[in-house]
């Protein structure tokens, strides 16, 4: 459907986090060094996890895949944003507008899901381990990880089909550095009654149903860690999700922090600089949490690295 039957503007003009020059360059090197090193450091991962036998496990596969869609979440706003500054240029295009909020969501959803379905995975590998094989076998993880995909797709294309018969009128700021559903919600000049009520009832089902998931696997894990007899036996069991944990606590506090201070003020820009910490800097941060806190992973890049250096020249 295109944007001419619908809407009296073709571009949106995304404001960034700041409207002095002098701040460009230093924002584009802080974001480029940040994006760089997301990249870097989760293809990382899945080099490791891909190339290493040993971590051929339900665990492993799961973190493999969380990496994948840090990869296409941060590629999703960062290059658009760093392209602007590069060009001086705050425009996008409607149709790439849509297209961004559109994978935006997609990716932002199944950061949430796989943190989900890997917290479920630590649940049975603690405390059903003599089962853990069998529970997790290769096919219930593929059903799981599909079930992530459709799921955010089709939550993604609600959202998106809600959106494109909105219209906008005169103003086409965004004071975000992405275009995000609830900016393009407050832009539209139509009745966005029924846009907002999907929008926060599907927050509270996306984001409220694995958390509550969450936070029962890991009561059961505590429980089932204090009622092993040996202090090492406990130290083994805390440490084989000491990392998931760490993502998880870091992906729900910020994304927290960030709507809790976005209704606590009216600033739009604070909201932008505050969501940099779950958009950026905490897929950024992912693969540095399992590589510094997880043994197998630090030995598999250590591998992979004597692996490369060997076969070069």
């Amino acid at each position: 459907m295109g944007p001419g039957n619908n809407t009296q503007i073709s571009e949106f003009l995304l404001l960034g986090f700041s409207e002095r020059p002098e701040l460009q360059p230093l924002i584009f090197g802080i974001f480029l060094s940040m994006y760089l090193i997301t990249v870097v450091g989760n293809l990382l991962i899945i080099l490791a996890v891909s190339s290493d036998s040993h971590l051929h496990t339900p665990m492993y596969f799961f973190l493999a895949n969380l990496s994948f869609v840090d990869i296409c979440f941060t590629s999703t706003t960062v290059p658009k944003m760093l392209l602007n500054i590069q060009t001086q240029s705050k425009i996008i295009t409607y149709e790439g507008c849509i297209t961004q909020m559109n994978f935006f969501l997609i990716f932002s959803v199944l950061d949430i899901y796989l943190l989900a379905v890997m917290a479920y995975d630590r649940f049975v590998a603690i405390c059903h381990p003599l089962h853990y094989m069998v529970i997790m076998n290769p096919r219930l993880c593929g059903l799981l990880l599909l079930l992530c995909w459709v799921t955010s797709v089709l939550h993604s294309l609600l959202q998106t089909s809600m959106v494109l018969p909105l219209s906008f009128c005169t103003k086409v700021e965004i004071p975000h550095f992405l275009c995000e559903l609830n900016q393009m919600i407050k832009l539209s000049c139509s009745d966005t009654f029924f846009n907002n009520l999907v929008m926060y009832l599907a927050a509270m089902l996306i984001a409220g149903g694995p958390l509550v998931g969450i936070l029962y696997s890991y009561s059961k894990i505590v429980s089932s860690i204090c009622g092993i007899s040996t202090a090492q036996g406990k130290y083994k069991a805390f440490s084989t999700c000491a990392s998931h944990l760490s993502v998880v606590s870091l992906f729900f506090c910020t994304s927290l922090g960030v709507y809790l201070s976005s209704a606590a003020t009216r600033s739009s820009h604070s909201s932008a600089t505050a969501s940099v910490m779950y958009t950026v800097v905490t897929p950024m941060l992912n693969p540095f949490i399992y590589s510094l806190r997880n043994k197998d992973i630090k030995e598999a890049l250590m591998r992979f690295s004597a692996m490369a250096v060997g076969k070069s020249p």
